[in-house]
């Protein structure tokens, strides 16, 4: 009985090493494998640095300074507008003891109608930039993408990541930064674009 017991709990002991051993030894290869295939592919990942391509790549920076130039224009338009409101109400201050009753309420719902225009005027001209400022926001991010498509055809990387201080990446090794190139090719581009007269 004793010796029947004894090889039963070495038999079991033999089983359950065995099944340890089958279940780990599966797992290791399978991630071998991985490794391994993505060596295979001989790809690596390159990154850009999205702040030194956004105050470098001339087509952002002509944008940003059409977008500030046309802001600055409407501040000036607003501001001029509400200066000559503030002039008729002045005036209108100034004139509204001779006035008769009917004509100073006329020339009151006149002003509260200006101040209304030019309230409309400004979130109608607000919405307009910050609309344009997004199409231009999208052609950026398109150009940019054609272009890694194109870079990428001859390069053949794994993945182009955007590097940004304080992002998502803490850490990108130098080595693999391919920002100047992007930007070369990137400018180059916009330069030719720019030489070549629009189709009309």
């Amino acid at each position: 009985m004793k010796n029947a017991s004894l090889v039963l709990n070495i038999v079991l002991a033999i089983a359950v090493a065995v099944l340890y051993y089958l279940h780990f030894k599966d797992r290791q290869p399978a991630e071998v494998a991985v490794k391994t295939s993505t060596e295979a592919k001989g790809k690596e990942n390159v990154y850009v640095n999205v702040d030194s391509l956004l105050t470098k790549y001339e087509f952002f920076k002509d944008t940003q300074k059409v977008l500030e130039s046309k802001r600055f224009q409407l501040e000036n338009d607003l501001a001029t507008k509400g200066r000559n409101l503030q002039n008729k109400a002045a005036f209108f201050q100034q004139k509204a003891p001779t006035m008769t009753m009917e004509q100073g309420r006329a020339t009151e719902a006149a002003l509260q109608k200006e101040q209304q225009d030019i309230l409309q005027y400004r979130e109608r001209a607000a919405q307009g930039l910050a609309l344009e400022e997004q199409k231009k926001n999208e052609e950026l991010y398109n150009k940019i993408y054609e272009y890694l498509k194109k870079y990428n055809a001859q390069n053949k990387y794994e993945f182009v990541l955007g590097y940004t201080k304080g992002g998502g990446i803490l850490f990108a090794d130098t080595d693999n930064d391919v920002t100047k190139k992007v930007l070369d090719g990137l400018n180059q581009e916009y330069k030719e674009k720019q030489a070549t007269p629009a189709k009309k």
